[in-house]
């Protein structure tokens, strides 16, 4: 199979061999396709190497070779936004949950359009744990496992004074006032569900139980080997826990 001038963007890469790369891509028609792109050291090939690096957005042609597509052309489409601090791990969380979620050469359009938002938005204005929950919404729906927002598992209205767990196969499930204090702390408020279903930025406390319910679904669908990107921010609250990340809940 062979790509041509395919839109892309680049989630990770890697060196390979000597002077090769590997590299993963979330394509607008194919979904996220492995490549090689072989002999890109020497000055000659700064302007690839450059295209190449995470979060770009791309133009390539390729091969598929396997499992993996030999790289013969790629341009940047755009400048990658430039991102520092938390925006930056925002950026690198975006990517990792994609590169491990998102399965290789199945076509989701919706899923490149939410990535492209989600992109774009990382340097802008609204709080990055609302541009991260919100690709996680988008992310699981494009897989396959979203849920109806406005709805619990078994079709009742969300109530926006309670409090759901959400059950990675049923969706929410009210939690009773009888639950333990633990239930309560994993799980989301109705009202952030509900700006979920509308797209409508939460209060500061219901993001932030959004953050913790939705790290459950997520832990469901990674397995026992979780993000590097939650090991990169339980290892800052551990070794500076005084310190106040800005918009704590926004990269994990």
């Amino acid at each position: 199979m062979r790509y041509a001038a395919e839109p892309a963007f680049v989630l990770h890469t890697r060196p390979w061999r000597e002077t090769s790369l590997l590299v993963e891509v979330l394509s607008a028609e194919h979904g996220r396709i492995g490549l090689i792109a072989r002999g890109v050291q020497g000055a000659k090939k700064q302007a690839l190497r450059a295209a190449l690096q995470p979060l770009q957005s791309i133009r390539f042609d390729a091969v598929q070779l396997g499992e993996l597509a030999r790289l013969t052309v790629a341009e940047a489409l755009d400048v990658a936004p430039r991102l520092g601090g938390e925006a930056l791990l925002a950026g690198f969380y975006l990517n990792e949950l994609t590169l491990r979620l998102a399965p290789r050469q199945d076509p989701s359009p919706d899923l490149y359009l939410a990535y492209a938002r989600a992109r774009a938005r990382l340097g802008g204005d609204d709080p990055l744990g609302w541009t991260l929950r919100r690709y996680e919404r988008d992310l699981l729906e494009a897989i396959g496992f979203g849920f109806d927002w406005a709805h619990d598992g078994d079709g009742a209205d969300i109530d926006p004074a309670a409090r759901y767990r959400l059950d990675p196969e049923h969706g929410p499930r009210r939690l009773l006032s009888d639950r333990g204090h633990g239930d309560r702390s994993s799980a989301a408020t109705g009202r952030a569900l509900l700006s979920l279903a509308t797209d409508r930025l939460p209060e500061a406390d219901d993001l932030s139980s959004l953050r913790r319910a939705m790290r459950g679904v997520l832990a469901h669908y990674l397995g026992p080997r979780g993000l590097k990107s939650w090991e990169m921010l339980a290892e800052l609250a551990r070794v500076a826990p005084k310190a106040k990340l800005p918009q704590s809940e926004s990269a994990d």
